[in-house]
């Protein structure tokens, strides 16, 4: 497996130039929102960052959310990456889903 990639773009700010990270990148890794950090250089165009990740502390809601949110990506990811994996579905499978929830009762 090889490791996921974010693009950086060059930021100005203030009298500084830095370099922004996509939304994508605080989306899979929220532990880095804020986190402060160094940059080694290891050669002339090479550069090691070393972040130090925040400690993220949510609550039982907002980890369900986060949750929700990333696996809602994912197959959405994977559904237009292999469409041809993709099932549609049918009124027996509705039927079979009705049967497995009958008499089942949720708590509000």
């Amino acid at each position: 497996m090889t490791a996921k990639t974010y693009p950086l773009t060059p930021a100005k700010i203030g009298n500084a130039s830095g370099f922004r990270l996509p939304a994508s990148f605080y989306r899979d890794h929220p532990q880095f929102v804020n986190a402060a950090g160094w940059v080694e250089m290891l050669s002339d165009d090479t550069l090691l960052v070393k972040l130090e990740p925040n400690q993220v502390n949510l609550d039982e809601e907002d980890e369900q959310e986060l949750m929700l949110s990333l696996f809602l990506d994912f197959i959405t990811k994977d559904a237009l990456q292999t469409p041809s994996n993709l099932e549609p579905y049918t009124e027996a499978m509705a039927q079979a889903d009705d049967e497995l929830l009958a008499g089942v009762v949720i708590d509000s």
